[in-house]
């Protein structure tokens, strides 16, 4: 008589693949609920989406809210400088005017690297965007670069608190 035998499964038991991809989702789901550091939101009152608010430097609400990005002599008139650790691009499409916008393409999130002859440049699918608010001027991408709040004190460009 031939008896069969028994060889145990190799390997995790499908009870624990399963467990183990249930917990790794779970802890996605998790991270995309919390809050997010890219708040662009303020509070400063007439100030428009992307335009730089003026403070006087008396200490007040507004008064080094923000981390220091630039001085507003590095940022070329007609042009602008893209800061990627901040994830930012500050403008001055006029003399005296600054504007910021996020350095993340809406195409396909590629960080823009530069800007030259009035439009913010990506790379990846060269898209450009617009200096003075941030519209596609070229390429495919489908939305403008949302804006980002700044304050101009004196000489000094900070990203609003």
């Amino acid at each position: 008589m031939t008896s069969a035998s028994f060889h145990p499964p190799t390997g995790p038991a499908r009870r624990t693949v399963v467990a183990a991809a249930s917990a790794a989702g779970l802890t996605a789901v998790l991270a995309a609920c919390t809050g997010s550091d890219d708040d662009t939101s303020s509070d400063n009152g007439d100030a428009a989406p992307g335009s730089a608010s003026r403070d006087a430097g008396s200490g007040g609400e507004g008064a080094g809210a923000g981390a220091a990005l630039a001085a507003t002599s590095d940022i070329p008139e007609g042009g602008g400088k893209v800061f990627p650790d901040q994830k930012v691009v500050v403008t001055q499409p006029a003399a005296g005017e600054f504007k910021a916008f996020s350095a993340t393409c809406t195409h396909q999130g590629c960080a823009v690297k530069s800007v030259s002859d009035g439009v913010i440049n990506c790379p990846c699918h060269n898209s450009s965007f617009s200096i003075t608010d941030g519209s596609v001027q070229g390429g495919p991408a489908p939305e403008p670069l949302p804006a980002v709040q700044i304050t101009v004190s004196g000489d000094s460009i900070r990203l609003a608190g």
